[in-house]
């Protein structure tokens, strides 16, 4: 009788413990370890650090190649299983749990020197798989090391802090007392609702560069894409990861569930090779939706963030050469009249000395009515010609895309909340008009997605898009001839970029 028995690795089938702390595949661990070089595997004194284990995916799979590799130079099983673990191979938890399924997949026991390890020269139970409790350190109601809110995550000990050693220290190379060779692994991503919102605050960058401080030889990590492009905080990290040239290999996912199958993350997901003897371009891997696009050197730091798809960079540069300013210099800041999303001091009808305003509620657009008086800022703002600008809108990856919600024409005595930015002034309902029509283009929304790697649009999304003269219906055709774009160009953008429809006024 034949034996269909199928024992699946446990790995793949472990439930994310949220949507931001996720299980790593051993798929794509591996092929993370497939971009070191071959002879680490053989080297005997070469240490391993996965300083935020959670399933202990990276440190089995290190496990498996290092004995392997030093089969010929220590040939007994026992003392190079032995070696491995208690020379090579080390790990922080994030979590008391993680820490004990680290353990079993790298042990193959919940503690390092229990009756079933298969190391068998442990004294303690952690092993070289460490959880320790901290606490944030905090400052004006912030914490100093990751910036977590006190009002949130101070909550006493029956409930997770999220307080990180690796990232909660001055000092990360005490925490073993010793150099290494690789940091690799997945980071937490953010402090907050979880799955990238608004109010998160993204903490993966703290990671990478307390990884740096250590000075290994190589440190990969999978972190969120938006980084390329975009993300509270990261024009520091952005430009200090891009001018260092140490990167020597990027792969990135548009679509996160292609390398995390069954979760979705806005912006995609993507992981690099951080080289400290690489100095020079990059190779770069693209991965829109499940097609990967063959892999092509780049230079990181031709611009201020980083264009994901190669085919856009040659448009990008022939609408550059004209040098015009750009559309950014008359849009808005986040939140342009200090009025929250949540705003809620408003009339359905107009009042005495009340204006428009301009607002989402329940996911509809309305029009209601609020006093002058609450305006706090752009002023200058209320009593002009404007088109208001959606700050978001989401399609979890959808090619071709909208990028944009459509815009509107909003006329003199009216504001709007920070559902939209303002473009603005204008002189009149026309130039109003001319605007609108230039932002339903193709061209206009192409630019716009090559920084808008989220579903938010703030004004340095505009930056790539220049100002055009407000006197005409503006279209693609019209936009194309100008910019002297190929078939290419345009069949190019025409696949990524769908038509908008006009709504009535």
């Amino acid at each position: 009788m034949m034996n269909n028995t199928h024992n699946p690795d446990v790995l793949t089938c472990l439930a994310n413990l949220s949507s931001d702390e996720v299980f790593t595949p051993p798929s794509l661990a591996n092929e993370i370890l497939d971009h070191l070089p071959k002879e680490i595997w053989r080297n005997k004194d070469a240490r391993f650090l996965d300083p935020f284990c959670k399933s202990g995916v990276f440190l089995r799979e290190i496990a498996a190649r290092l004995l392997a590799g030093l089969e010929k130079e220590i040939p007994d099983q026992q003392q190079r299983v032995n070696h491995i673990m208690q020379n090579q191979i080390f790990g922080l938890a994030i979590t008391e749990l993680t820490a004990l399924i680290s353990r079993r997949s790298l042990y193959c026991s919940k503690t390092a020197n229990g009756k079933y390890s298969v190391c068998d020269s442990f004294n303690d139970k952690q092993g070289n798989i460490r959880f320790e409790t901290v606490n944030h350190t905090w400052e004006n109601g912030r914490c100093a090391y990751c910036g977590a809110s006190q009002v949130k995550y101070d909550r006493g000990g029956e409930l997770e802090s999220h307080a990180y050693k690796f990232i909660h220290t001055e000092t990360p190379e005490k925490i073993f007392d010793m150099k290494f060779d690789v940091i690799v692994g997945n980071p937490p991503y953010q402090l907050g609702g979880g799955a990238g919102g608004s109010s998160d605050s993204s903490i993966y960058h703290i990671f990478v560069e307390q990884a740096l401080k250590l000075k290994p030889r190589f440190v990969s990590m999978v972190i969120p894409s938006r980084w390329l492009a975009g993300g509270r905080g990261m024009d520091e990290f952005r430009k200090t990861m891009f001018t260092g040239k140490h990167i020597s290999h990027l792969v990135d996912y548009t679509q996160m569930s292609i390398a995390f199958p069954g979760v979705d993350f806005e912006g995609g997901v993507g992981y690099f090779l951080w080289d400290k003897n690489h100095q020079g371009d990059c190779k770069y891997t693209l991965f829109l939706g499940d097609n990967e696009q063959p892999a092509v050197v780049r230079r990181l730091d031709e611009f201020d963030i980083f264009v994901r798809d190669t085919r856009a960079v040659s448009i990008l540069k022939k609408v550059q050469q004209l040098g015009e300013p750009s559309v950014a210099d008359i849009v808005s800041g986040d939140t342009p009249f200090g009025l929250a999303t949540n705003y809620t001091d408003f009339k359905d009808k107009s009042f005495r000395y009340s204006i428009a305003l301009y607002l989402t509620e329940r996911g509809r657009r309305r029009i209601v009515h609020t006093a002058r008086t609450n305006v706090r800022k752009n002023e200058h703002l209320i009593d002009s010609w404007k088109v208001l600008l959606p700050e978001a809108y989401g399609e979890r990856g959808a090619i071709p895309a909208l990028v944009l919600g459509p815009s509107i024409v909003a006329p003199p005595e009216s504001v709007c909340t920070q559902t939209y930015l303002v473009a603005g002034p204008l002189e009149s309902r026309k130039a109003a008009a001319s605007l609108q029509s230039y932002t339903r283009t193709r061209f206009f929304r192409f630019l716009v997605s090559l920084r808008k790697i989220t579903q938010h649009a703030l004004r340095s999304t505009y930056s790539w898009v220049p100002k055009q003269t407000w006197n005409c219906d503006w279209t693609d055709e019209v936009l194309y001839k100008k910019y002297k774009l190929s078939k290419d160009d345009i069949s190019f953008i025409e696949s990524q970029i769908r038509p908008m429809e006009v709504e009535s006024e």
